[in-house]
C-alpha cells in the first residue's frame, strides 16, 4: 500500500512536494480517481485538509474557497443565497464508482461542465484565480477576485483541466451567478438523430434563450428555459411557434430531475463494465458519427450541448473500441471516461495531440513539474 501524505498547511505542502523523491498521486476525496490514465505513484498527496470558504462576496458574485472543500457544501451554501455555479458541474460518482460529488479542486482540475455549458461557458471560464504549489515545490498565486485584462499567461485557464499534472491546488476563486427563479423544459418526440439535431439547432438560433438542449434516443428532445416565470412562459410559447410541432411542457421539479440525469449521464451508470466515451464535435456531425458506429457496434448514446457532445457507451473490449470511435469523426476529440484500469493504461484516454501541441504540453510540464512527480501519466504517457 502506498504512503499517504496529508499536509496541514500550504507551507507544509510545499515542503512535502519539494522533498518528494517518488511520484505523487494528487487526490481529494477520490471521486475522480478512475478518470484518466492510471497513475503509478508510490505515495498519495491527500489534499482533503484544505477545506472551507476563504471569502464569499454574494453582492460581487465572487467565491474564494479552499480546493479540498466538498462541492456539495459549496452548492448548498450558494443555493441558500439564490446563487449557483452557472457551468452546472456534473456528479460522475455513479459512473466512476466513487462516492459524493468530489471537491472544488477536483472539479477545476478536470474542467467539468454540464448541460448549461452551451450558454454559460465551461468551468475554466468561471475560474478567476488559483493558488497552489507546483511540482518544483514553489508556491504561486494566479488571478484575483477582480476581473481585469492583463498581459502574460492566463494561468487559471492553463491549470483548469490539467488533471493535477502541473500543480497541487490549494484554493480557487470562482465567479458565481444568480440562480434562475424557475425553469421549464419543452419535450418533443418522434425524431431521428438528424431531425433531433436540426430541432436543437433551430431552438439555439432562436430568441428563446435555451439553456439546455439534449436528445435521448427513444425518449425526446429536451429544451430547457430558465429565468423569471413570465419570461419563461413567453419563451416557451415562442419556442412552440419556432419549432412548429406539438410540445410537452415539463414543470420545474420534473425539469430539474430530467436535467440532473442528463448532466450526470445517469442512464449509463447501470452498465459499469461497458466503456463510456465523451465525444466533442460540431453538432451537425453527430448523426453521421452515430450512423457509422451503429454499423460496427452495439451502442447506446445521447446528445447534449445541442449535439456538440455525444455520450457513447460501447460493448466491453480490451481496447474500448478506440480505433473505431476515433475513426468515426474527422474533427473533434474523444475522451474515454470509463473503462477498466488495464484498458485505460493501454489506450489513449484523451485525444492524441498533434506533434506541435504535444511538444508545447511537454514544455509546460517541464516548467511546472520538472521532476514529473505530480500525477505522472494521468493525461498522456510521460506527462
Amino acid at each position: 500500500m502506498s504512503a499517504v501524505l496529508k499536509p496541514a498547511s500550504i507551507a507544509e505542502l510545499a515542503e512535502m512536494i519539494a522533498a518528494a523523491d517518488v511520484p505523487l498521486e494528487v487526490i481529494g476525496t477520490g471521486s475522480k480517481r478512475h478518470l484518466g490514465r492510471p497513475v503509478q505513484a508510490a505515495a498519495s498527496l491527500d489534499m482533503s485538509g484544505f477545506t472551507g470558504v476563504i471569502a464569499y462576496e454574494p453582492e460581487e458574485l465572487i467565491l474564494d474557497v479552499a480546493a479540498g472543500t466538498p462541492l456539495a457544501d459549496v452548492e448548498s451554501m450558494l443555493g441558500q443565497r439564490g446563487q449557483q455555479l452557472a457551468f452546472e458541474p456534473p456528479d460522475w460518482s455513479a459512473l466512476l464508482g466513487g462516492t459524493g460529488s468530489g471537491t472544488v479542486g477536483g472539479l477545476v482540475a478536470c474542467n467539468l461542465s454540464g448541460p448549461r455549458r452551451l450558454k454559460a461557458g465551461a468551468a475554466r471560464d468561471h475560474v478567476l484565480g488559483i493558488h497552489g504549489v507546483t511540482g518544483a515545490g514553489d508556491l504561486f498565486k494566479a488571478g484575483a477576485r477582480v476581473v481585469k485584462n492583463v498581459t502574460g499567461y492566463d494561468m487559471p485557464k492553463l491549470l483548469t483541466g490539467s488533471h493535477g499534472t502541473l500543480a497541487a491546488l490549494t484554493s480557487v476563486i470562482l465567479k458565481v451567478l444568480p440562480a434562475p427563479e424557475t425553469e421549464e423544459t419543452v419535450a418533443l418526440t418522434g425524431f431521428d438523430d438528424a431531425q433531433a439535431v436540426d430541432a436543437m439547432s433551430l431552438a439555439m438560433q432562436s430568441a428563446c434563450e435555451v439553456s439546455g438542449a439534449a436528445y435521448v434516443p427513444g425518449e425526446a428532445v429536451y429544451l430547457r428555459l430558465e429565468g423569471i416565470a413570465p419570461s419563461v412562459s413567453y419563451r416557451r410559447d415562442l419556442l412552440g411557434k419556432v419549432l412548429k410541432r406539438p410540445i410537452e411542457v415539463m414543470a420545474a421539479r420534473s425539469s430539474a430531475a430530467r436535467w440532473k440525469a442528463i448532466r450526470d449521464a445517469a442512464m449509463f451508470a447501470e452498465n459499469p463494465r461497458h466503456p463510456l466515451w465523451r465525444i466533442s464535435v460540431a453538432p451537425s456531425a453527430a448523426p453521421g458519427i452515430i450512423r457509422r458506429l451503429k454499423d460496427r457496434l452495439d451502442i447506446r448514446y445521447l446528445f447534449d450541448w445541442a449535439g456538440g457532445l455525444i455520450w457513447l457507451e460501447v460493448p466491453p473490449s480490451p481496447d474500448a473500441s478506440e480505433a473505431l470511435v476515433r475513426a468515426s469523426f474527422a474533427s473533434g476529440h474523444a475522451t474515454l471516461i470509463r473503462a477498466p484500469e488495464a484498458t485505460r493504461a493501454a489506450v489513449d484516454v484523451f485525444q492524441p495531440q498533434a506533434p506541435a501541441l504535444a511538444a508545447l504540453s511537454g514544455r509546460v510540464k517541464e516548467a511546472f513539474d520538472p521532476r514529473h512527480i505530480l500525477n505522472p501519466g494521468r493525461m498522456y504517457r510521460g506527462i
